[in-house]
C-alpha cells in the first residue's frame, strides 16, 4: 500500500459521458513500467496483485475503527462466553446476599417492633394492673371513712375547719356531770380528720399510653395521696383505742377507789327489751392493721357501754347545776342550832329557793315527803345496797315507787325542816350507812376529766 496522486494512476481516464457505454479495453502497452508519483498526504493506496486501491483519509480510518471494533467485540464476546458462568455465578450469589441482607434487615425490624409491642402491651398491663389496684385501695378507705364516720369518737368523713381562737360555737363541748351516760370527747389535737375520697382516678386512653411517660408519677402521686389518708384513718384509730382505753381505765379505778364490786353493779343494773340470734363476731382471714384495730376498739365500746350502764347506778354527779359552793361539809361540825359538836350526815349546797334539784343516778324513789329534821325529804335507791337523800326541799315532784333517770328533777331547793336557810342537804348511803359525798363527786371529776 502506498500513497500516491491519482494523476499517475496507470488506468485512463473515464469521461462522465462515457457511462453506458461498453466498456473497451485498451490493449496493454509491451512493458508496464511504474512511474513512481510523488508521495501526498491526501490519500491511502493499498497495492495488490499490481494493483492500487485508493482510499480517503476518512474511509480507511472507518475502516481501521470498524476492524479494530469488531475485533474488540470478538473477543468480547469470546470473553463472555468462556467466563460466563463465573460472572452469572457472581451476579446471582451478590442478589443472594443482598436478598439476605435485606431480609434479615427486615426480620430484624420486624423483631424490633415485636418487642417493642410486647413491652408496650406488658406496660399497658402492668399499668392496668397497678390502676386496678389503686382503685380497689381506694374503693377500701372509702370503707373504712365511712366505719370511722360512724363512730362518735372520731371526727366523720368530712373535714372540719379548725376552731378559731375565741370561737365558742367550734370549743370542744364537756361532758355534763349530770347526763345520761359519760361520753367521752377526743382532745382537739387529737381529733381526726379524714377524706372520705381520694382524688378521682381517670384511666388514660391507651394509645398515648406509649407516648405519654408521665403516668408513673401519676400512681405515685396517687399512691403518696392513699398512704397519707390510710395514715390519717390508723392515727384516728390509734387516739380513739388509746382514748377508750384509758377512759376503761379510769371507770374501772373509780369503782375500786369507792369501795363497790363491780360484779354486784352489773348483776343490779335493769335489763333493757332487747333481743336476737347470737352471731359471734369474728375477723377474717385476710384481715389487715385496720381491720382488727377497728375489732379491738369495737370490742372495747361494747364493754365501755356495758361499764357505762353500770355506772349510771352510781351517784358520782352534782344534784344541782352551776358552780358548787357548799355551805357545811360531811364529818363532825358544831350544830347550827345548839352550838355543840355532831355529825354531819351529808354535805349542804348553796342555792336558791326554787333552784331545780337532780337526781344523780338511776334508782327508784323509795321515800317522798315530810321526814324530821330533813323536812321535806327524796330518798332513792340505786340499787346494790347505793341510795341518795335530798332533803329541806320546798317541793317534791315525784311519788314513791317511780323510777327516776339521771339528771331528773325530783324536786326544788327550799329551806324546809331543820335548816337556817334555803339550801340542799345531799347524802349518799352504802348498805344504809352514809359515805361522804365528796368521794362520788371526785370520781365524777375525774370520769369526766380528758
Amino acid at each position: 500500500m502506498s500513497k500516491s496522486s491519482a494523476q499517475y494512476s496507470q488506468y485512463a481516464q473515464h469521461h462522465p459521458h462515457d457511462h453506458g457505454r461498453a466498456f473497451q479495453r485498451r490493449p496493454a502497452l509491451a512493458t508496464a513500467t511504474a512511474i513512481p508519483l510523488p508521495a501526498t498526504d491526501d490519500a491511502y493506496t493499498i497495492v495488490h496483485a499490481g494493483k492500487q486501491v485508493r482510499f480517503g483519509p476518512v474511509v480507511f480510518w472507518i475502516v481501521v475503527g470498524t476492524v479494530v471494533l469488531l475485533g474488540l467485540w470478538s473477543a468480547a464476546t469470546a470473553t463472555y462466553f468462556a467466563f460466563r458462568d463465573d460472572v452469572l455465578t457472581r451476579l446471582i450469589a451478590r442478589q443472594a446476599e443482598m436478598q439476605y441482607a435485606y431480609e434479615d434487615r427486615i426480620a430484624e425490624l420486624r423483631a424490633k417492633v415485636d418487642r417493642t409491642t410486647s413491652r408496650q402491651l406488658l406496660d399497658q398491663e402492668q399499668f392496668d394492673q397497678k390502676l386496678d389496684q389503686i382503685m380497689k385501695r381506694q374503693t377500701a378507705l372509702e370503707s373504712r371513712a365511712t366505719a370511722l364516720g360512724a363512730m362518735p369518737d372520731v371526727t366523720g368523713s368530712i373535714p372540719r375547719a379548725a376552731p378559731q381562737r375565741g370561737d365558742s360555737s367550734q370549743s370542744t363541748p364537756k361532758p355534763s356531770p349530770i347526763s345520761d351516760t359519760v361520753i367521752f370527747v377526743a382532745p382537739p389535737d387529737r381529733e381526726a380528720r379524714l377524706e372520705s375520697r381520694a382524688p378521682t382516678v381517670a384511666a388514660p386512653p391507651t394509645s398515648q399510653f406509649a407516648k405519654n411517660q408521665g403516668f408513673d408519677n401519676v400512681l405515685v402521686r396517687l399512691t403518696t395521696s392513699l398512704d397519707q389518708v390510710e395514715r390519717r384513718q390508723m392515727a384516728a384509730l390509734s387516739a380513739v383505742e388509746e382514748g377508750m382505753d384509758s377512759r376503761m381505765r379510769r371507770m374501772r379505778g373509780v369503782v375500786s377507789d369507792l369501795g363497790l364490786n363491780l360484779a354486784n353493779l352489773e348483776s343490779a343494773v335493769p335489763r333493757s327489751a332487747m333481743g336476737g340470734p347470737f352471731v359471734p363476731v369474728k375477723l377474717t382471714a385476710n384481715a389487715g392493721p385496720f381491720e382488727k384495730q377497728l375489732y379491738r376498739i369495737n370490742t372495747t365500746r361494747a364493754e365501755m357501754d356495758r361499764l357505762n350502764r353500770t355506772l349510771a347506778l352510781v351517784p358520782y354527779r352534782k344534784p344541782v347545776i352551776g358552780e358548787v359552793e357548799f355551805t357545811s361539809g360531811f364529818g363532825v361540825r358544831s350544830d347550827p342550832f345548839l352550838g355543840r359538836p355532831a355529825m354531819h350526815t351529808g354535805l349542804d349546797f348553796r342555792a336558791a329557793t326554787g333552784d331545780p334539784v337532780r337526781v344523780t343516778a338511776n334508782g327508784k324513789v323509795v321515800s317522798a315527803g315530810w321526814s324530821g329534821g330533813y323536812g321535806r325529804m327524796i330518798e332513792v335507791d340505786h340499787g346494790n345496797g347505793l341510795s341518795t337523800r335530798y332533803g329541806h326541799l320546798s317541793e317534791i315532784n315525784v311519788r314513791v315507787g317511780e323510777t327516776v333517770k339521771i339528771g331528773q328533777v325530783v324536786g326544788l331547793v327550799g329551806s324546809t325542816g331543820r335548816s337556817t336557810g334555803p339550801h340542799l342537804h345531799y347524802e349518799t348511803r352504802i348498805e344504809g350507812e352514809a359515805v361522804d359525798p365528796q368521794k362520788f363527786l371526785r370520781a365524777g371529776v375525774r370520769l369526766s376529766a380528758g
